[in-house]
């Protein structure tokens, strides 16, 4: 910490960005650089905005806020521990959510798809019923239900700890009476429920992946991450059930990441599309209910 008796909040981002530097951090819950990192750990404990400029930029930090950053900045470097965890919030598709160790960070590019309604592919006036698997937080769901007003949304997850996270979050914006949290091993709790619109980020690492993940990674559940030596157990799964829980014009979409090559090379002849993001990301594909009665069923 800089020997000044006082500082700024601008002060404190620039020099905890040093620190994470220095430290060889890995960046990859919700920022991708030191500096955003270090701007999120202290606007969030400050209490200030995170997307405009702010007079109180060049204001003093009391002392006590500035010993609580110090802190916080020595435990994401000792333990390196995402700094959503130690602040109990991350931020997907503009919105914020409680989160801890019990679900990974949110970091999907579906926030892009979701902000879009899913076009060209979905008609947002006709989805009047979502799937959200592995809910985790919630995130997706709750992002998605503001997405489609007129929609009710099924949001499953195996995990007990991770439902209870995501039961936070749908309090937290009041959907109780358009989220439904449901425990499920994938489709096995819905029975012959049908959705317009099916979106699955399930766990995708692969052996490999697995074994040389930052540690950072390591604080996360690996329930939410490792799916077999190839990646694709669960998405198998999925792939071979999701046609019979779709609408006639309903879409499944999957986000496979690193597994997407493994995925083409399983099921050379199945005509994937492998959605764009002008923002980031991949590893994302889009397969009507007619192609996976086609090919799956």
């Amino acid at each position: 910490m800089p020997d000044q008796t006082v500082l700024t909040p601008r002060q404190l981002i620039e020099w905890a960005s040093r620190q994470f530097e220095n430290n060889d951090l890995y960046f990859g819950h919700g920022t991708d650089n030191a500096y955003d990192e270090a701007a999120f750990l202290v606007l969030h404990s400050l209490g200030l905005p995170f997307d405009e400029y702010d007079e109180s930029l060049d204001k003093p930090v009391q002392a006590d806020q500035k010993k609580q950053i110090l802190e916080l900045v020595n435990e994401r470097i000792s333990t390196r521990k995402p700094t959503a965890y130690l602040l109990g919030e991350a931020w997907f598709a503009g919105l914020p959510f409680y989160v801890n160790e019990h679900v990974l960070v949110p970091r999907s590019p579906f926030a892009e798809l979701i902000t879009e309604q899913f076009s060209p592919w979905c008609d947002a006036d006709k989805v009047k019923s979502i799937l959200d698997i592995g809910t985790g937080s919630g995130c997706i769901a709750i992002a998605s239900a503001f997405a489609f007003p007129e929609a009710t949304v099924d949001a499953i997850d195996i995990s007990n700890e991770a439902l209870l996270v995501a039961k936070k979050n749908v309090e937290r914006y009041e959907l109780q009476d358009r989220v439904a949290l449901i425990r499920s091993d994938l489709f096995h709790e819905l029975k012959d429920k049908k959705y317009d619109l099916i979106i699955a980020n399930p766990p995708y690492v692969d052996d490999e992946d697995m074994a040389v993940l930052p540690a950072e990674y390591k604080h996360e559940p690996a329930l939410g991450l490792y799916a077999g030596k190839d990646g694709l157990d669960i998405v198998r799964r999925i792939l071979n059930e999701a046609a019979d829980h779709l609408t006639e014009n309903g879409v499944l979409v999957v986000e496979v990441g690193n597994s997407q090559h493994a995925l083409s090379e399983h099921y050379p002849e199945v005509p994937f599309m492998w959605l764009e993001f002008e923002h980031g990301g991949e590893g994302v594909f889009l397969l009507t209910r007619d192609e996976l009665q086609r090919w799956f069923s």
